[in-house]
């Protein structure tokens, strides 16, 4: 049987969305997805017995009152309803220790239900000169290098010490949670990868590898066929 994977969605205006990059990078590498609905907590454990695997996609940002913070005048648009259904998902996902892929936005997310908290805006909070994170190219196009830390799943994965990588993002992972360890950093020092040290594949990554896959990156397709195959046990 092929693994069931959740994939969870953007909700604007009444409506879901999902980029297709994501349903066709799991379905190429032998999953099956199915897009999860931004909904009442109670239906959570049904969800996740449902599942195999949880892939958290990117979208807008997150309710800064959820890891203690008033709203920074950088933030953006928030939607409430999928991040309480996110963080609820993930811890549940969490305690069945069941495989979790995060991406940008999916990445902070993550960081926040474990425990984690992140920047409302890099470009005014972090006091450095920083790359551009918010790539003006397609996104297809790798615009700039990841550093892949020593001793990781990531490392594992792909192999390389230095990855190119696209880049859309304002918010960034500023601490992560206690029981996970940074993976991969910018060379500003932004975090763009961690991963659980208790948990045999639950990764979080700033950039979207779903949008490399088609252009054959072979980290990006090592990446969805790890998860994919982790999903299987």
């Amino acid at each position: 049987m092929k693994p069931v994977i959740g994939v969870s969605s953007n909700l604007t205006d009444l409506v879901l969305s999902v980029p297709t990059d994501n349903i066709h990078a799991i379905a190429r590498f032998g999953g099956v997805p199915i897009v999860l609905p931004n909904m009442e907590i109670d239906v959570i454990e049904s969800i996740s017995n449902l599942i195999d695997g949880l892939l958290l996609t990117g979208g807008g940002d997150i309710d800064p009152t959820l890891f203690g913070e008033e709203p920074h005048r950088g933030l953006g648009n928030i939607v409430p309803e999928r991040d309480e259904f996110e963080i609820a998902l993930i811890k549940k996902m969490l305690e069945q220790n069941k495989p979790i892929l995060g991406i940008c936005r999916g990445a902070q997310i993550l960081s926040i239900a474990a425990g984690g908290d992140m920047y409302q805006d890099i470009y005014d909070q972090v006091k450095v000169d920083l790359l551009q994170h918010d790539q003006k190219a397609t996104r297809t196009h790798a615009s700039h290098y990841v550093q892949v830390n020593e001793g990781t799943v990531l490392k594992q994965i792909i192999g390389e010490n230095r990855i190119k990588v696209n880049s859309f993002h304002h918010q960034a992972v500023r601490e992560v949670p206690k029981g996970y360890k940074i993976s991969g950093l910018a060379s500003d020092g932004i975090i763009e990868a961690f991963e659980s040290e208790n948990h045999p594949f639950v990764l979080g990554l700033q950039w979207h590898p779903e949008c490399l896959v088609n252009k054959e990156d072979a980290p990006s397709i090592a990446i969805f066929k790890k998860f994919i195959e982790a999903c299987k046990n």
